[in-house]
């Protein structure tokens, strides 16, 4: 059941980092907090959570946890169900696991809905990389669900190492194509190498084929899936109401970004980044005529490490009404970025206390997030304070 309203977190030294300007890629050296305009609730904990989505229709959560399974919460009741049968095996360490989760645009309308997924599979000789699948889900009156019919769509090109897989998904605002982000793989080349599909924001149709106009579609294998390259590790992908796509990723130290992603764009990593290497190499800045895609807002030196994304819609904060809204896991933060056109500013920077893994709108237009890790809360965010 839902618990007791908690007190709204105090607000410490680490808060708000806004850009005085509003200029593009600006950032201010004064890190400021901001007055939180919302009171929180804590809900159910979960086992490492990664992704949440309401099912459409519905009050219900279904949530992500890393280790390899898939919950259910109604949000009304306080009931807690799961995906019993149908999830594909996850090849669990470091950052890897189980994903991404979302409902296929037309859900709503479908009986039973399909449900898409992503997670990290194992490949041979020591291999892993991200994938995408989708299945129908079923569930019964008292919440057992099952996956039926699961097939793979999409698999990413096969690296050593745990980390960076990125596998965001987000669905284009027509419903007829799959944008889906995947991380470098922390090996720095493949993001500018157009014969992989790492590094990169992808453009796929909904069955997981490279889909027709990508900028190298011509060229095939994994060059015809890709929309954006030079890119980190993206874990924050979303459309705004205006059709332009935004995305956040994780620099290398430091160098966070939010960009606006656009067909065919070289987004410049590991050539230039407003980060430098963790061994203390230098990386040069972006630069006007560098002939990469600067990023439109930057954290440095402090570091955000973004997570989870959306574009605020709702009517209980009108005014967030097209803004970003992204957690923060080294920050513990949950941050407002401001998009006007093609532009975006820092606009607010509220201190959570705890990694923020993931961000979600519910049906009413409360602000829904997960705290990272084990025992991570689901929390509410309303009008308040």
């Amino acid at each position: 059941m839902r618990h007791a309203c908690l007190p709204l977190i105090t607000l410490l030294a680490l808060g708000a980092c806004t850009s005085p300007s509003g200029t593009s890629g600006e950032n201010s050296g004064e890190v400021q907090p901001t007055e939180p305009t919302f009171a929180i609730e804590a809900f159910e904990s979960f086992d490492e959570p990664w992704a949440m989505a309401f099912r459409p229709g519905t009050e219900t959560l279904f949530i992500t946890e890393q280790g390899g399974a898939v919950r259910s919460y109604d949000t009304r009741t306080g009931r807690l169900g799961s995906i019993a049968s149908g999830i594909p095996d996850v090849d669990y360490g470091g950052q890897g696991g189980l994903g991404d989760i979302a409902f296929h645009p037309e859900a709503d309308a479908q009986d039973p809905p399909m449900l898409y997924l992503t997670w990290v599979e194992a490949g041979p000789g020591g291999t892993r990389g991200a994938a995408l699948g989708r299945g129908l889900l079923t569930c019964d009156q008292a919440g057992s669900c099952e996956l039926r019919d699961f097939e793979t769509l999409w698999r990413q090109d096969k690296t050593t190492g745990r980390g960076h897989f990125g596998h965001r998904i987000a669905f284009s605002p027509d419903g007829q194509y799959i944008f889906l982000s995947s991380g470098e793989r922390q090996k720095f080349d493949p993001a500018q190498d157009l014969t992989n599909n790492m590094g990169a924001i992808l453009r796929l149709e909904l069955d997981g084929s490279a889909a027709e106009g990508n900028p190298f579609f011509d060229r095939g294998g994994s060059a015809a899936e890709i929309w954006s390259y030079g890119h980190r590790n993206p874990l924050g992908l979303a459309f705004a109401p205006d059709g332009r796509l935004w995305q956040h990723e994780m620099g290398p130290k430091a160098g966070d970004e939010v960009n606006l992603i656009e067909r065919g764009k070289n987004y410049g990593y590991p050539l230039v980044s407003n980060g430098d290497h963790y061994n203390g190499d230098d990386i040069p800045d972006h630069a006007p005529g560098d002939g990469f895609e600067a990023p439109d807002v930057y954290w440095y030196p402090v570091t955000s490490a973004p997570s989870g994304l959306i574009v605020y819609s709702g009517d209980l904060f009108p005014e967030w009404t097209g803004s970003l809204l992204l957690g923060g896991l080294a920050s513990r933060a949950l941050m407002r970025v401001e998009p006007t056109g093609d532009t975006a500013r820092k606009a607010d920077h509220w201190e959570m206390g705890e990694r923020i893994r993931e961000v979600e709108q519910g049906p009413d237009g409360a602000v829904w997030v997960l705290e990272d890790g084990d025992g991570g809360r689901l929390l509410r965010l309303t009008p308040g304070g």
